[in-house]
């Protein structure tokens, strides 16, 4: 009876985090959530700044969107009312077709067994499109949702953030300092911090990312939203950590990281046909 009880107030937790459009796949306890490659070394000596920090960081979607693709691995943890989860994903990015695909790994049960499959995700201009999202849609069939329509603009809702919507985001950013120079996976990055204004980054977002932003600006408790940033001596973003403040059934807090590798790699991206596309009312 305990287990039981235990289980109904995470689960009531976990839809709280993710809203409407995923909130039924996840009901788990999840441990701190952190994407693969950590940051070895502060490097709060490096007081120097190679330039404008916040130039540089404003600068790091143009510069994905010339490097063309890159793989990324996201992580993304929710806090409410004492109930953490995290929720992991995997697989790569255009910059310069802004389309992507992931797959969102779901957090086990308190027993540790699997309570969803992985959840696909495409991420194209204006759209999301989900496989095996669960409540009550039929396994064979995608979902498909109007990014635009969503509070929080698929910042939080899919369970991970857009790596482009990640980079787009820090258009808006300000008070950036320069941390230093630190080492993640082998390769040397600028660690910069500040936040950035969700509503600032809609005005010069990209084209398909735009209107996704302008409905989070208005969806988020907050229009500051702190991050860190590590760019590589490209100025192509390596890493960056958005910490959210989101409102539904209570204050989320929100910490998205998105780790982004393997730049030049294809990513092909396969829209679903339009009758595999679920038509009926999804569950909440």
């Amino acid at each position: 009876m305990v287990v039981h009880q235990h289980r109904r107030r995470r689960r009531r937790a976990v839809e709280a985090v993710l809203g409407v459009c995923v909130a039924v796949t996840v009901a788990a306890l999840g441990g701190c959530g952190a994407a693969s490659g950590t940051v070895a070394g502060g490097g709060a000596g490096d007081a120097r700044p190679p330039g404008d920090p916040a130039a540089a960081v404003r600068g790091a979607a143009d510069a994905l969107a010339a490097t063309g693709s890159a793989q990324a691995r996201t992580a993304m943890e929710m806090a409410t009312g004492g109930t953490r989860v995290t929720i992991r994903g995997e697989g790569g990015v255009d910059f310069r077709k802004r389309m992507g695909q992931l797959l969102v790994m779901l957090p086990a049960d308190v027993k540790g067994q699997p309570e969803h499959r992985p959840i696909t995700e495409l991420l194209v201009p204006g759209a999301l499109y989900m496989k095996n999202r669960g409540a009550g849609v039929p396994d064979d069939k995608w979902v498909r949702l109007d990014t635009a329509s969503l509070p929080d603009g698929n910042l939080v809702t899919g369970g991970a953030t857009d790596p482009l919507a990640a980079a787009e985001l820090l258009r808006g950013a300000q008070q950036v300092t320069y941390v230093g120079e630190s080492d993640l996976a082998g390769t040397k990055v600028r660690h910069y911090r500040g936040t950035t204004d969700i509503g600032r980054a809609a005005q010069s977002a990209s084209p398909g990312v735009r209107e996704a932003l302008q409905a989070a600006a208005k969806g988020f408790s907050k229009d500051s939203v702190p991050f860190d940033a590590y760019l590589d001596e490209e100025g192509r973003l390596r890493k960056v950590r958005h910490r959210f403040t989101y409102v539904k059934n209570g204050v989320i807090d929100v910490s998205s990281t998105t780790l982004l590798y393997g730049f030049g790699m294809p990513v092909t991206v396969v829209l679903p046909a339009e009758g595999d596309i679920y038509a009926g009312k999804i569950a909440e």
